[in-house]
């Protein structure tokens, strides 16, 4: 029986002109699997041992890479030893296939990251089953967001790891109201949250209470996790936008998953490195930029924000003082902004609710 080790973050995604590497030494299986996936629509490379296949990957840069363990001139785990320690290659999702099935074998595959394993021979639909799920969840990491469904997925691989098997996991579901506070400025930081649904500001507050929003989270968001990496108190108060459903991860359990499981870990570096970079570019243009200007930002940004989680709906849901909040202006300075933005065809207010006309022309805004 072959083994498929999983490597990386699920389901009815479009995923034509992907690009797959397929290393296997085996010219029939290379053969089999590779006419499957090209009649599914995918753009496949082949290698026929590991050390052409991570030239082969260098050079193409693959959007996922499926690989045999037992390969001459070098094996699958030296092919996932170069992907790991290669900038370029470690983001790349990896199915690691193996014709042996003794535990030590998936052990080792877990250590060296794998998050999930499917055995072999599998028929066409488990296979592109699992490359579709694969490919989904890596465009969901590069969002910084991941579904609910997704959320479970995440700390069941974590749990994988033998070592991690008795790891407690508080997954209850808390239930929030609107305008209800989870955690405020200055506590001590000693959970990590996911939104299985709903919205939720963080924001800090000056010493005549007037607030400034530090971050918008929508489903499928992290929310509090830099507090916790640096093991010190909440910077910031957080407060539902809109009644909310909350799953919390006890701080003990992250860390150990997070020093344990590579894979994690480096989910969410991603994430802390988006958030730096997405503050870097808020705080430049809250610096040089005009008030128009920071206020269309902000527009796009929570239309972007909102849409992918409601694909249907383009409205921004949000009240006028907290969206100055974001922008960091007076309330009334915004709705001067809105109603000139109303007027020059940018967007429309329907019952409180700013639905983006055009999207393009608002985010070219120069002045």
């Amino acid at each position: 029986m072959l083994e498929v080790y999983v490597f990386t973050y699920s389901n009815n995604y479009n995923f034509m002109a992907k690009s797959i590497l397929l290393i296997e030494d085996n010219d029939e299986i290379r053969d089999n699997t590779s006419e499957m996936l090209e009649l599914a629509g995918y753009e496949v490379y082949t290698a026929s041992n590991g050390k052409l296949g991570v030239e082969k990957a260098l050079e193409t840069k693959p959007n996922l890479v499926i690989c045999d363990i037992m390969m001459p001139v070098m094996d699958g785990y030296g092919v996932l030893q170069i992907f790991m320690h290669n900038p370029e290659l470690s983001v790349i999702p990896f199915i690691f296939l193996t014709a042996k099935t003794e535990r030590a074998d998936i052990r080792k595959g877990m250590e060296m990251g794998a998050d999930d394993y499917l055995t072999k021979p599998f028929s066409e639909a488990e296979l592109l089953s699992a490359v579709e799920s694969r490919l989904r969840r890596n465009e969901n990491l590069k969002k910084n967001t991941v579904s609910s469904e997704d959320f479970e997925s995440f700390w069941d691989e974590a749990k994988a790891d033998t070592d991690l098997q008795n790891l407690t996991i508080d997954r209850k579901v808390f239930h929030y109201k609107k305008k209800q506070i989870i955690y405020s400025e200055g506590n001590e930081a000693h959970k990590l949250y996911f939104i299985k649904k709903g919205k939720v500001k963080t924001y800090q507050s000056n010493a005549d209470g007037k607030e400034f929003i530090t971050g918008i989270f929508c489903t499928g968001d992290f929310f509090a996790y830099i507090p916790i990496l640096e093991d010190s108190s909440y910077t910031d108060s957080a407060e539902t936008l809109e009644e909310c459903e909350i799953i919390t991860v006890p701080k003990n359990d992250f860390l150990t998953v997070l020093h344990k499981k590579q894979s994690v870990a480096q989910k969410f570096i991603k994430m802390l490195a988006g958030s730096v970079a997405e503050k870097e570019k808020f705080l430049v243009g809250m610096a040089y930029n005009s008030l128009r200007k920071r206020i269309a930002d902000t527009l796009v940004t929570l239309y972007r924000k909102y849409k992918q989680e409601q694909p249907t709906d383009t409205g921004i849901q949000i009240s006028r003082d907290n969206l100055a909040s974001v922008v960091g202006t007076a309330t009334e300075s915004l709705i001067r902004t809105l109603s000139d933005f109303k007027q020059e065809g940018y967007i429309e207010i329907n019952e409180g609710k700013i639905v983006i006309k055009d999207e393009k022309k608002l985010a070219n805004l120069k002045y």
